[in-house]
């Protein structure tokens, strides 16, 4: 070969030499659902890779050591693995055991107003900035150099709705490939998605991912085939919280009914919607002896519980809601207790079917109808979705939640076998993401 020319190469990685960067869409670690697909998957990546370096991206680096364990933060300013060796562990430990057991208690006595601001004010310079004038890779963490995988973990972020995380993760999988360095989704709800800007984006990215695994087939393969993603790179799994949530199962069914009501820009809901709502969930629960039960899935300020723990307000037995420093597991046994839910939050909706328990989901855009409607094609029978823009949105309200309350006994071991059949795919689209580093990445060499 001529000089500077170069040829690609198999390169044969040691375990101790993995270095997987885990794009997890939630920086600040405040939505309980996104944090039970991490857990997932890292459990998942120690479990084959033991010696591996498992990073995440974070705002929260004292958070993430607490909640996850097996992972270590990748953080600011320059984004970059910390120390490995005996340095880089003593480290890790003392953190896990001292810094983020306190980096909870604080989270507990908090809502996190300053996070959601800080979240706004980074989206809002991204929309703002000329693409001509703005250099694309100028974000791109600096770890994704040393990465032998990177992997950007499920969520409903590739999206015209979060369009800043979109560009974010799509920019990191654009600076991984350059390198030929492994790149997956896996859990991914897509769409709805028709901005310009980012369709163009995705156009040119997601076709050179290695693999992507999707969480629903309602919308998520026809836009990747629109997006010129090859068929044979792709897999429907669903969402990679269903195990988080299985393994939570009680023997005995609920008693209580669950109740979440997210209010937030993209997810609008009026007053007289709410009143309804309230209304119809309170009644309806002391027609059924029910105990009521609030489910707060997201505290970024408080969305999920400055908005649902209102609507309580008159039940007669109300259950305390989870607190702020609360875990996904502790909001699982929560959802445990339930023999029906109602819910605006897509993930607790994954929390109750994956435990046999049917759920009503509740909808005022196109975003959660996607969400809510994908849900329901891959656990059939168990999930009712109702618009809140229902002109009888009432009597809507009350026949489902009836309904599948007389129906939870039988629809129990249906939902629950549709809970390990996807355990069982999600793992199959892991094993490929597997191979994409044990059967050795394309790098290129001077030859």
């Amino acid at each position: 070969m001529g000089i500077g020319s170069s040829v690609p190469e198999r390169i044969t990685l040691a375990e101790r030499d993995i270095r997987v960067l885990v794009e997890n869409g939630e920086y600040w670690l405040r939505n309980r659902g996104d944090i039970a697909m991490m857990v997932t998957t890292v459990e998942r990546l120690r479990a084959r890779w033991p010696q591996a370096r498992i990073g995440v991206l974070t705002h929260q680096p004292a958070v993430l050591r607490a909640l996850l364990p097996g992972a270590e933060p990748i953080s600011g300013p320059d984004w970059s693995w910390g120390s490995g060796g005996w340095p880089g562990r003593v480290s890790h430990t003392a953190a896990t055991k001292l810094i983020g057991p306190a980096a909870l208690r604080w989270r507990a006595a908090t809502d996190g107003p300053k996070d959601r601001i800080r979240a706004l004010r980074e989206q809002a310079v991204t929309a703002v900035a000329e693409p001509e004038s703005a250099d694309p890779r100028a974000t791109v963490p600096a770890a994704v150099n040393e990465a032998s995988l990177v992997l950007a973990i499920g969520g409903g972020y590739m999206t015209d709705v979060d369009k800043y995380q979109a560009h974010r993760t799509l920019d990191l999988l654009e600076a991984a490939r350059a390198q030929s360095i492994p790149t997956a989704l896996v859990g991914q709800g897509l769409g709805p998605l028709r901005d310009g800007r980012l369709l163009d984006r995705a156009g040119e990215v997601l076709p050179g991912a290695d693999f992507v695994a999707l969480r629903e087939r309602r919308r998520g393969p026809e836009l990747l085939a629109r997006l010129g993603v090859a068929p044979e790179q792709t897999m429907v799994t669903g969402d990679d919280a269903v195990e988080f949530a299985y393994r939570m199962r009680d023997a005995r069914i609920g008693a209580d009914l669950g109740l979440c009501l997210r209010v937030a820009e993209y997810a609008p809901v009026g007053a007289a919607a709410r009143e309804t709502l309230g209304r119809v969930v309170r009644d309806r629960a002391a027609a059924l002896d029910a105990g009521l039960m609030p489910l707060i899935i997201s505290e970024y300020a408080s969305e999920d519980r400055r908005s649902t723990l209102p609507l309580l307000t008159g039940a007669a037995r109300r259950r305390p809601p989870v607190g702020r420093g609360g875990t996904p597991r502790d909001v699982a046994r929560q959802v445990a207790r339930c023999r029906v839910l109602v819910t605006s939050a897509y993930h607790l909706a994954v929390f109750a079917l994956s435990q046999g328990i049917p759920a009503v989901g509740i909808t005022a855009s196109e975003y959660y109808d996607d969400k809510f409607h994908g849900l329901a094609g891959m656990f059939g029978a168990g999930l009712r979705v109702v618009h809140l823009d229902d002109p009888d949105l009432d009597s809507a309200l009350r026949q489902a939640i009836d309904e599948l309350w007389e129906a939870a006994p039988g629809l129990r071991d249906p939902l629950q076998q549709k809970a390990v059949e996807q355990i069982e795919a999600s793992r199959a689209g892991l094993e490929r993401v597997f191979r994409l580093v044990e059967n050795g990445p394309v790098a290129r060499v001077d030859g």
